[in-house]
């Protein structure tokens, strides 16, 4: 089976939101770095400490909202943000510009994959993802579909 998408436009301030939850969720551990600087401060009771580590803390941060938003101005990534549609079959996605060009993308680039409440997200890296959210599909079948293709393939798991 084929599912074909309608044509879908990725806003550029969803790819950030997205981008940058997916970061945060995935490098968890900086938050136990910040509480263990912060905890300098029993050590050696100074508000340093804590300014220290919020600013450190603040700069990683920021340092990620750069990349992500600089990713929306690159020449390279502009082809994520224009309107695009899409062919899923369980060998590979089509990212099609139009009805003669398009560029396939092997499940095996795909390093990860979630379905939210309302999309689907295919991360290939932290800064190149493919986001659908269900109303680009034509009906039901096909995000069930979608969600068994990634199921065989290790991406999700059942809850």
């Amino acid at each position: 089976m084929i599912v074909r998408t309608k044509k879908y436009q990725l806003p550029t301030k969803k790819y950030i939101g997205v981008a940058f939850r997916a970061v945060l969720k995935q490098q968890w551990w900086v938050f136990l770095i910040y509480v263990a600087l912060c905890a300098g401060y029993f050590l050696a009771p100074s508000h340093w400490w804590i300014t220290g580590a919020s600013i450190a803390l603040s700069l990683y941060l920021l340092f990620w909202l750069i990349q992500f938003a600089g990713v929306t101005q690159l020449e390279q990534g502009k082809f994520m943000f224009e309107k695009l549609s899409y062919e899923i079959s369980s060998q590979q996605i089509l990212i099609k510009m139009n009805a003669k060009q398009g560029m396939p993308m092997k499940w095996d680039q795909i390093k990860r994959a979630t379905k939210g409440k309302d999309a689907f997200t295919f991360f290939a890296s932290k800064a190149q993802l493919i986001h659908l959210p269900f109303k680009v599909f034509n009906n039901d079948n096909e995000i069930r579909f979608i969600e068994t293709v990634l199921k065989r393939k290790g991406y999700i798991t059942e809850k």
